[in-house]
């Protein structure tokens, strides 16, 4: 059950300033405001613009070197790379669009992870998968946050594959994703009618996963997605496909 969840997590923090100061230095580079080959301004500028601590403005330059954005020199600072681009994928969501398309990048990957796992799963998988629904039905009864065990349940498909990248990737991806799937889990203003909502849907996914139905396991999971879009108000496009009648 995929539940979205773009403001509150597990364990909700603000974001750390060096993160926001990277942010904001990374938008000026996209910009054009600090050209390919510029130097940036020195740390003590950095941190007087920003008011911020060196050590804040040292983290956040390193978290953009780590991203390929800039590069430093020895005893002549940072500079913006040649050819600046970022080498860490990282979702942010931006708004309304910017959750529209972490959706539809979810449906594009999920769809088709489902349709492999129908094919591949063994016991073991069904098992896994069970046991994270068991999981999700306890916090429903409880009425907590159950996200956790929803991450978890979404795994459990992508090892169905038996492609250790497509779980690599669904590992990666999957901590960008859990933010959406927590939206109906916790502080959402349905109360738990929408996490059951979704549980519903998991159920339906799993049904078709077990019976070894690609077409029904990738319908399944279309729908899957797009409740979870429509329960926190995104209407998914539909030329991105599927539908409960398997067309």
């Amino acid at each position: 059950m995929y539940m979205p969840l773009e403001t509150l997590s597990r364990i909700h923090r603000p974001p750390r300033l060096s993160e926001e100061v990277s942010a904001e230095l990374e938008a000026r580079i996209q910009r054009g405001d600090y050209a390919p080959g510029a130097q940036l301004p020195t740390e003590k500028v950095l941190a007087e613009t920003f008011g911020v601590s060196r050590a804040v403005v040292r983290e956040a330059i390193a978290r953009l070197k780590a991203d390929g954005l800039i590069e430093t020199r020895q005893g002549s600072g940072a500079f913006v790379a040649a050819n600046p681009k970022s080498l860490n994928f990282r979702l942010a969501p931006g708004g309304e669009e910017g959750l529209l398309h972490i959706f539809e990048l979810r449906t594009l990957i999920e769809a088709t992870v489902a349709e492999l796992a129908a094919r591949r799963r063994n016991d073991d998988d069904l098992a896994a998968m069970r046991d994270a629904l068991r999981r999700m039905d306890e916090a429903l009864t409880s009425e907590i946050d159950g996200s956790e065990a929803d991450d978890d349940f979404h795994l459990a498909i992508a090892a169905a594959t038996h492609n250790q990248y497509v779980l690599r990737l669904a590992e990666f991806l999957g901590r960008q994703f859990s933010e959406s799937r927590r939206v109906a889990w916790v502080d959402h203003p349905r109360g738990m009618e929408s996490p059951r909502e979704a549980q519903r849907e998991h159920y339906v996914l799993l049904d078709a996963i077990a019976a070894g139905n690609p077409v029904a396991a990738r319908n399944a999971a279309h729908v899957h997605l797009r409740g979870a879009a429509e329960r926190v108000g995104i209407a998914l496009p539909a030329d991105l496909g599927g539908n409960a009648a398997g067309k």
